[in-house]
């Protein structure tokens, strides 16, 4: 270990960086599309370069030395700094083009990212978009970790979404949250509000989302704790649940602007869901980010109103 660490290797660089922000090579070597061994042995060849320790044994595990520790942090400069310059040149373009991945939630994915692609197909025909659905907060963090580019995110009443360093957001709309519940029929005719609810069949996300913990909460503050009988994370299953005349849950309005199901809503609570994209702020000023935005904005309503 005596090569001077002149020119050091940007790519196991970043092999470092992701490891002090994943905590595994395993998980490293998944997101990064590499097999374990191999990160392992570029990073060996970085210990090499740089002349002194980087990893050390905790148990099954690895750490970071106080010199990887050191690396990291001039790392994280250098990826934010090259980003920022391939971001700047690419704003040098009028054109969006490119590949934009953007995450997203499933009542956004279903209300606007139809329209969005076909506006973003028509004036912007060299932009390619890729779309997955993820829980927001995870999508968040995959934003800030630079595995998507751009994230369509939610913020509940009370209910802050976590903050990254170098996440650039801005509103795009907002919606209420109302109590669903069958059309009509015994016991659903009588119930008016969360607490005509308490000692019926719910159907919820799973525990840990914002949407859990939010309906949970407004059904304690009514004075109940939910029977919760069917989790799931799918809002169309939530609907067909409720339609079907099984269950009654807190929907947001988003999940009503592609076609109205065949269930009753119920105001429970004048505040607003708010959503919001972020993108890591070397891309703010890119043609592609930007055309997305502008898409967005023009097919979601400030504030959406579902009667």
């Amino acid at each position: 270990m005596n090569k001077r660490p002149d020119l050091l290797d940007t790519r196991r660089l970043r092999l470092l960086h992701e490891l002090s922000l994943r905590g595994t090579l395993a998980e490293v070597a998944e997101a990064l599309h590499q097999s374990p061994s191999s990160v392992s042995q570029a990073l060996s060849q970085l210990e090499h370069e740089v002349g002194v320790a980087l990893l050390e044994k905790a148990g099954r595990r690895v750490r970071l030395t106080p010199a990887a520790e050191v690396l990291v942090e001039h790392t994280a400069v250098i990826l934010k700094r090259l980003e920022l310059a391939a971001s700047e040149v690419a704003a040098q373009r009028e054109e969006a083009s490119g590949t934009v991945r953007v995450a997203v939630f499933q009542s956004v994915a279903s209300a606007f990212m139809p329209q969005m692609l076909t506006e973003l197909a028509v004036r912007h025909p060299r932009l390619r978009v890729t779309m997955s659905q993820r829980e927001p907060e995870q999508a968040l963090y995959e934003t800030w970790m630079r595995e998507f580019d751009l994230v369509i995110a939610e913020e509940y009443p009370d209910h802050a979404a976590r903050t990254y360093p170098d996440l650039d957001r801005e509103p795009l709309t907002s919606d209420l949250l109302r109590l669903a519940v069958p059309p009509a029929g015994e016991p659903w005719d009588q119930v008016t509000s969360v607490s005509d609810a308490a000692h019926l069949p719910w159907t919820m996300e799973p525990a840990g989302t914002a949407s859990r913990h939010w309906a949970e909460q407004l059904c304690r503050r009514a004075g109940f704790e939910p029977d919760v009988r069917f989790e799931t994370d799918d809002l169309e299953a939530q609907i067909a649940l409720i339609e079907s005349g099984n269950a009654v849950a807190i929907l947001p309005d988003l999940m009503r602007v592609r076609r109205r199901p065949d269930l009753r809503v119920i105001d429970v609570d004048p505040r607003r869901r708010s959503v919001f994209t972020a993108t890591r702020t070397a891309l703010r000023h890119t043609p592609a980010i930007r055309a997305c935005r502008e898409a967005l904005a023009a097919v979601a309503p400030k504030d959406l109103a579902v009667p």
